[in-house]
């Protein structure tokens, strides 16, 4: 079975964007880069929820090469870039089936609204953040409100370069 993790930075206050989903505000050092480095050759697939989509390409990025990345919409139309698909289905049992399947690590990115359903349906295994020194006080948060709590298990932190904090935790 696949291990699914969710990841994402955030202000201190638990924001991953400003609420016109602005990411200015994030220090990419290169200990991101490191870890970045270490995690990608263990992931195959993205998911992605159209908010953090559209954050990603405003970025320059959109889709992340060599992975397999899936979006999932209500709203779109159509695959929004060649190697971008589009999950117009419910997440939760698309999700279990690509966890149960044989392969790398599933990296949820950012955006709250998937990882929401993802967390109630019991689908992810990790949570990393990359807990950035600002206090935005307002806009989109990390976590959105869960049906239930989920108990973690602190697994690895580190002081990254201009006073982020880097944070593993398993679901247990």
């Amino acid at each position: 079975m696949r291990k699914i993790t969710y990841g994402a930075a955030c202000s201190l206050d638990g924001y991953i964007a400003r609420t016109d989903d602005q990411v200015d505000w994030l220090d990419w050092s290169e200990d991101v880069q490191r870890l970045t480095g270490e995690y990608w050759p263990r992931v195959d697939i993205v998911l992605m929820g159209r908010k953090t989509y559209d954050v990603a390409r405003a970025l320059g990025t959109g889709a992340y090469p060599g992975v397999t990345n899936y979006v999932f919409s209500r709203t779109l139309e159509q695959d929004p870039q060649p190697d971008v698909h589009l999950v117009r289905k419910e997440a939760t049992s698309f999700v279990s089936s690509l966890k149960n399947q044989r392969g790398g690590e599933i990296c949820v990115m950012g955006g709250g609204e998937l990882a929401q359903s993802l967390f109630d349906a019991g689908l992810i295994d990790e949570v990393v953040v990359n807990i950035q020194p600002i206090l935005l006080g307002t806009g989109k948060p990390l976590f959105r409100p869960l049906a239930s709590e989920h108990k973690l298990q602190l697994i690895r932190t580190e002081q990254l370069s201009g006073g982020c904090v880097y944070a593993l935790y398993r679901l247990v």
